[in-house]
């Protein structure tokens, strides 16, 4: 029988149960840096995918689109949960689909990952257009569910992008841009929430980020897009608008944040002379570039 390095056994730990803890601890953490040097060996697919969904979602219509099941999916549901608060992205642009739906999310819900079908009616119900990315993950790169949504969506005319710990997968061979993570054999047989599920979460960490830097939701190494409201966050965004500019005392910052709802980016806009409706329309000429804006209003 044929096997995946991801369900392989490594028979050197046979005797793990047998080892002392400090050991045990020594092996799963050696994987977890392993996880991380897999990433960074798929940098340059990595980056690819970034470009070309980039190009895709410039353009203020398409949505990015997550889908998986088991674990694979819920990192992936994770990552993108996150991207409104951190980044503002809005969420009529954001599809998060997890085999078996929300009690799947809490729940190992067994057998729903092999309903191809399934998924093929979810990519029909979704209405998915050429200006979508689709980002589909699973370890064994040959999930039936995850590979028939991602399949589907590219007869759709989506951007797809597969993550598999596994080489030369059907994931992998259906994604336009096919991005393989080497995590080995686990220490755990067959557990790819382990290593495998480390190097998903951080590929999709690296490749949300950038995605969003170069579509200008930060400035400099600032969330100056950032949505989500609580009192830690209030004291952050008047420390994001005076790294942005300067000059401004607390009051004068606090001022700008409330003409501005709370938008850093609008905020700065306005501490520099626009109007809150100005500075809406400033930004969309500017493709949502804050620095743009900035040296727009200053040129003016």
């Amino acid at each position: 029988m044929s096997v995946t390095q991801t369900e392989a056994i490594d028979t050197s730990l046979n005797n793990l149960d047998l080892l002392g803890t400090d050991e045990v601890l020594s092996l799963l953490l050696d994987s977890q840096q392993a996880a991380v040097v897999a990433v960074k060996n798929a940098s340059s697919v990595i980056e690819n995918a970034v470009s070309l969904s980039k190009e895709r979602l410039a353009n203020g219509a398409g949505r990015l689109i997550y889908a998986g099941a088991g674990a694979s999916g819920r990192l992936a549901v994770q990552d993108g949960a996150e991207l409104w608060p951190t980044f503002g992205w809005p969420h009529e642009r954001l599809m998060l689909c997890m085999a078996g739906g929300r009690a799947a999310l809490v729940s190992s819900e067994e057998g729903i990952e092999d309903d191809a079908a399934a998924a093929i009616e979810e990519v029909k119900t979704a209405e998915i257009t050429k200006d979508d990315v689709v980002i589909a993950i699973a370890a064994s790169g040959s999930s039936a569910w995850t590979c028939a949504w991602l399949e589907q969506a590219k007869t759709c005319g989506a951007l797809t992008i597969g993550l598999s710990n596994n080489e030369n997968t059907p994931l992998l061979r259906i994604a336009q841009c096919p991005i393989w993570l080497d995590t080995g054999v686990e220490v755990l047989a067959g557990s790819t929430r382990m290593a495998a599920g480390t190097a998903q979460k951080i590929a999709l960490n690296a490749f949300s980020t950038a995605l969003m830097i170069r579509l200008n939701r930060t400035y400099g190494n600032l969330m100056v897009d950032m949505a989500a409201v609580n009192r830690k966050l209030d004291v952050r965004r008047i420390l994001m608008l005076q790294s942005v500019l300067p000059q401004l005392e607390d009051q004068q910052a606090q001022s700008a944040l409330d003409a501005a709802g709370g938008w850093v980016k609008l905020a700065a806009l306005i501490a520099l002379g626009d109007s809150p409706e100005a500075g809406v329309v400033r930004l969309a000429d500017n493709e949502g570039s804050l620095r743009a804006a900035m040296a727009s209003v200053r040129a003016s």
